[in-house]
Formats: C-alpha cells, sequence, structure tokens
C-alpha cells in the first residue's frame, strides 16, 4: 500500500477542538472533525463568566502572567505540573488578542479597552468576556475559522457522529477511531497519524450536573479501557451557584459575583419572609464574614463547602438547601452585562433577577481529571515579573499532551494537566483554546515524522477486529433480553455519585458508593433496550454510554479513597488537612482486567512552592 499524506482526526467539537483544527489545517494537514452534536451546539457554548488573561490594563493593577500561574497554582493546590500552566498563562495575552482580531466582540471600556471583571481566586481585575455569553461568542468565532478551512477541503466535518473506540496497531500506536452515525447507526472505521480527544467532561456520571447532557465521559472512559490512563480522576468541582431543576442543573455564572452579586442566607434560621422584606441587619453575608479579603470571589470549592455547610447548619432559604445570590442591588449597567445569566433565570423560575435575590445551590459542573497525558519541558528566559526560573513546554515537540497510547492525545476538559484540585473560574476556556493552539502542532508533528508506521499501513485484519468488536456491542444491546431499565440504573448511579463523591467524602460513603456501582455494573449485564431500531436511536447510545459511566465512576471513587487528605476539591471531614506527604501526587488510574489499578506519581514545584491555601480566613 502507498503511503498517504498523513491526516489528524480531533474527536470533539468544542473550543479545544476547533483551536486543534484551526492549527492542524494551517500546517497543511487534513482533518476530520467528529463531533455528536452541531459544532456549534458543543458545551463550550454553555461557559457564560469569561476567560482570563493579563493585558496592559491588568498590568497597571501590578498583575502579570506570573501572578495568574501562581493564583492558578495556588487554586489548584499545587497538584498541577508547572511548566504547562506557565506556558498557558504565559500565552493568555496572545491569545487575547487573536480572539480580538478573529472578531470575538469582547466588551469594551468606554475609552475602548477591552473590559475586564474580577473572578474568584483573584484580587485582580483580569476576566476578559462578552457579556454572559463568553463561550458562545468564542466558540462561534473559531468556528467561523474552521469553516474557512472547510470550504477549501482541508476539514471533513463528521457532525453526529459517535466516538466508539480508538484503534490501535500492533505496535502499541493509536492510528484512528471506531464511529457510529447517528442517524443510520452504520459503524466504520477512520484512519489516522493522530488522534486527540477534546471530548469534555463527565457530567452525567452524576446524574444532574450543569453540563449537556452529551457529556458522559463516555469517550474518555473508552479509551481508559483501550490502555489509556486517567490522570486525578477523583477531582470534580461543584460549582457553588446553580439552579436545581428536575431534568438537570442550570448555571448561574461566577460573573455574577464577579460584578458584585452577594450571596447571603437570613441570620434567623427557618426564616420565611420574602428576601426583601428581611432588613440589611439581619441578613448573614457568610462569604464576605468568613473571608474578608476576597469575599463572595472565594475559589468554587470553598464557596461551594461553605454554602453546603450554611445549608446543613439550617440557615438555607426557608431551612432548605438554597441560598440567595442577590445582583438586585447593581446598578442597570452592570445588570446588562449579565443579560443572558439572569434572563436563563427567568426563564425557568419566573423570578425577575433584577428585583428578587436569586435562590441558588451547588451544582457538578467540571472534571479537573481527565486522561493522563504528557510533555516536553525547556526552560524559558523569564520575561518581566517572573521569578528567577522559568520553566515552560517546549513548543511543537511530538509529544505534548499525548496519553500513554502514542498517537492519542487529549486536549481542554478531558485531559487534567492545568487545574489540579480544582479549576479557577474562566481559566477553562483559556485551557482548551491554548492547548489547540500551543500542542497542535505537536499533532502535526508526531502525524509527520514521530509514529514508527503511518496509518496507511495497517493491516486490514487489525481495523476488521475492532468494527467486529464495536458491532458485537451494538448487537448484544439491540438483542438483549434482560429486564434491567438504563435510565433507572443511571439515576440511581447519579444518585449514589452525587452523594458519596462531591461536596463532602468520607471513606465509607464512598466505600459504599463503589460497592453500589460494582452491583449496578452486575445489573447492567441484564439492560434492556425500549427502542430496537436502527435509525437515530439514542436509546442505544445513551445505554453503550451507561456502561462507560459506571466504568469511570469506579476509577473516581478508587483513589478518591486512597487520597486521606483535603485538597481542592476533595474534601474529607475524617482528614481536614492537606496533605502532602505523600500526596503530593497525580493519581494515575489503570484498567486492569476490567477493575481500576491505582498508581501514584510525584508533582514536581519547581518555580512556585506549595503554601497553606487561605483565602484571608478569619476563622
Amino acid at each position: 500500500m502507498s503511503q498517504q499524506q498523513p491526516r489528524v482526526i480531533v474527536v470533539g467539537g468544542g473550543l479545544a477542538g476547533l483551536a486543534a483544527t484551526i492549527k492542524v489545517a494551517e500546517a497543511g494537514v487534513p482533518v476530520d472533525l467528529f463531533s455528536m452534536v452541531p459544532v456549534k451546539r458543543s458545551h463550550s457554548v454553555c461557559a457564560q463568566g469569561g476567560i482570563n488573561a493579563c493585558n496592559e490594563v491588568a498590568r497597571q493593577q501590578g498583575y502579570s502572567e506570573w501572578i495568574h500561574m501562581d493564583e492558578t497554582l495556588y487554586g489548584g493546590d499545587f497538584l498541577q505540573h508547572q511548566a504547562p500552566v506557565y506556558e498557558m498563562t504565559h500565552w493568555a495575552p496572545k491569545i487575547i488578542d487573536l480572539l480580538d482580531r478573529m472578531g470575538v466582540p469582547f466588551n469594551r471600556t468606554a475609552e475602548g479597552q477591552r473590559d475586564l471583571r474580577l473572578f474568584g481566586g483573584s484580587l485582580f481585575k483580569r476576566t476578559h468576556f462578552t457579556g454572559a455569553s463568553t463561550g458562545q461568542q468564542l466558540l462561534y468565532g473559531l468556528d467561523e475559522q474552521v469553516r474557512r478551512h472547510e470550504a477549501e477541503g482541508k476539514v471533513n466535518k463528521y457532525e453526529f457522529w459517535e466516538f466508539l473506540w480508538p484503534i490501535i496497531d500492533d505496535n502499541g500506536e493509536c492510528k484512528g477511531i471506531i464511529a457510529q452515525d447517528m442517524r443510520t447507526m452504520e459503524i466504520k472505521p477512520f484512519l489516522a497519524d493522530a488522534v486527540v480527544m477534546c471530548t469534555g467532561g463527565n457530567g452525567m456520571v452524576f446524574g444532574k450536573s450543569t453540563m449537556s447532557v452529551i457529556c458522559t465521559g463516555g469517550a474518555a472512559a473508552r479509551c481508559y479501557q483501550a490502555g489509556a490512563w486517567f490522570g486525578n480522576p477523583e477531582f470534580i468541582q461543584v460549582h457553588p451557584t446553580a439552579i436545581p431543576g428536575e431534568d438537570k442543573c442550570r448555571l448561574m455564572s461566577e460573573s455574577a459575583r464577579g460584578e458584585g452579586g452577594r450571596v447571603w442566607v437570613p441570620r434567623k434560621k427557618g426564616d420565611t419572609r420574602p428576601p426583601l422584606e428581611i432588613p440589611e441587619e439581619e441578613r448573614m453575608y457568610f462569604l464576605e464574614e468568613k473571608y474578608p479579603a476576597y469575599g463572595n470571589l472565594v475559589p468554587r470549592d470553598i464557596a461551594t463547602r461553605e454554602i453546603f455547610f450554611i445549608c446543613e447548619e439550617g440557615y438555607g432559604v426557608g431551612g432548605g438547601r438554597m441560598v440567595y445570590l442577590d445582583v438586585s442591588h447593581l446598578p442597570q449597567g452592570t445588570k446588562d452585562k449579565l443579560k443572558a445569566i439572569l434572563e436563563i433565570y427567568e426563564k425557568f423560575t419566573g423570578d425577575d433577577p433584577t428585583e428578587v435575590p436569586m435562590k441558588i445551590f451547588p451544582a457538578v459542573h467540571y472534571s479537573m481529571g481527565g486522561l493522563y497525558t504528557i510533555f516536553s519541558e525547556e526552560e524559558k528566559e523569564p520575561v518581566p515579573g517572573d521569578g528567577e526560573k522559568a520553566i515552560g513546554m517546549k513548543y511543537g515537540d511530538p509529544s505534548n499532551m499525548m496519553t500513554n497510547i502514542p498517537g492519542l492525545f487529549a486536549f481542554g476538559e478531558v485531559n487534567y494537566q492545568y487545574h489540579g484540585g480544582t479549576r479557577l473560574g474562566a481559566n477553562a476556556l483559556l485551557n482548551c483554546i491554548f492547548d489547540g493552539l500551543f500542542c497542535g502542532p505537536s499533532l502535526v508533528n508526531y502525524a509527520k515524522t514521530a509514529r514508527k508506521t503511518p496509518a496507511s499501513e495497517v493491516p486490514q485484519a487489525v481495523i476488521d477486529k475492532y468494527v467486529a468488536q464495536e458491532k458485537a456491542k451494538c448487537d448484544a444491546l439491540i438483542n438483549s433480553k434482560g429486564s434491567a431499565n438504563p435510565y433507572d440504573i443511571w439515576r440511581r448511579l447519579g444518585d449514589e455519585m452525587t452523594a458519596a463523591a462531591t461536596v463532602v467524602r468520607t471513606e465509607e460513603r464512598m466505600v459504599q458508593a463503589l460497592e453500589t456501582v460494582k452491583k449496578l455494573r452486575e445489573e447492567y449485564k441484564d439492560v434492556c433496550l425500549s427502542d430496537t431500531g436502527m435509525w437515530t436511536n439514542q436509546n442505544l447510545s445513551f445505554t453503550r454510554a451507561l456502561n462507560d459511566m459506571l466504568i469511570y465512576a469506579e476509577a473516581i471513587l478508587v483513589p478518591a479513597i486512597a487520597r486521606k487528605e483535603s485538597r481542592g476539591s476533595h474534601y474529607r471531614p475524617d482528614f481536614p488537612e492537606r496533605v502532602d506527604d505523600p500526596f503530593q501526587k497525580t493519581s494515575i488510574v489503570k484498567f486492569v482486567d476490567g477493575q481500576p489499578e491505582l498508581s501514584y506519581e510525584d508533582v514536581a514545584t519547581p518555580m512556585v512552592p506549595p503554601r497553606a491555601r487561605t483565602y484571608g480566613k478569619t476563622s
């Protein structure tokens, strides 16, 4: 078989996937872009608050790229490798400039400068934004650039296609994917010299979350079952402010607090008066009282726990599990900046948040952990404001953000590298776009020179084996005569994981959850589909992903039980302090004989040594 031009496959149409597609297409390498939904409906569209970066206005406050890095490491409780965080934060200003040139309509000051807002984990204004729909505007901006390359024939979009499995050749290299057309249900192989997963988080493992219902974690779990490792899968972010709903939870962005919104509860337990009838002196602004330096802008894990605890103590609104998020006092111009999210609240509750405080409660929001990846370090010349030693990543190195399977990469939320124990708000959009832009050339260089054999030389027998494997799974589900309802199993999985592995975790409760998940995996073997047709069968897609969610749940619980400390979002009242010895390490989880196997990797801290994470707490 003659050698063909290298190809790259991008799985996932969000910001990371689009940014990667742009860089690969710019290098003249053909790209196949796969997405379960139209690209402009990827979950990145739901991001509201903003994207962090130092600019000249922030620099005049005394801010710098180095401080951005320090905030990120401090916020993540020093569990990140520092070189990728250094590189991400130092590229951030260039990324904003690029997005601006693409036409992203960032909010402006009266002088025409890009406006900035406060966000959690910082005392500096350093978050760029487009009202309260930043993710949507960034996604649309990048999609326009991808469409340009698509029109030139460099990009093939496969929307409404679901990733099923990576193709791994006899050398252990990833050479493509098996995917299914979600309309015709056809299962086909697609070959490539490099594959990058940009498939986001795993909110559906927890039942209700702020994530889209396509965020099952199924794609990552399938790579895990195929031999890829997970890194820090136990770290799950619970956002402090969301609208609880019957179907899912809807995010109320951190931008509401960044623009001056205040979180409070009545000082009297069980107070049932309407909020506007409760005078100021009878309100408890508990975040401001406990963390006077940061107030309502403490990082998400801290705000989440404080809201959870205040409700546990009986101070929740009406004695229930809600607190007030109040923006009613803000000037009209500020309310206009928040229009996108305030309209969401009014639509789903019927109350106008410009007049009446919102009722909110924490909800699962983000996966700090994900597929384990590697990178190539390089010492940098420190820029003004840096410390004495600067270490970043080597641009274009073929190993950057590659999993332990050669040729299989991970960018964006599905990549564990950047956020450690807790992600700072407005770092997610940056992380996704940075991964695509900085590591996109690594895909090209791997596809052209670093792989052992070209994808065009993969034996047909290897391809046929994977196609047959996925068709067999599909046939088994379609022909199953069992009695178990997949949606009931999923509901019980979500209830168990939310109760055991979110805000507060105890060993006893997590061990109980692990046993429950094992039983649900057994029950899954008797599952039955309500729809056995072979045209747009969403029941099949969901039920297949349910098995992956159960496997992912075990991979979350096993390292969570073993991590006997509190760090970032992982809070254990039985071990309430951070323990750097022995837990200043990455949890690595491998799928061995159908079960998670746990090991650890040291995390070096060459630029910013760990310190106590207090945020000015007073008591």
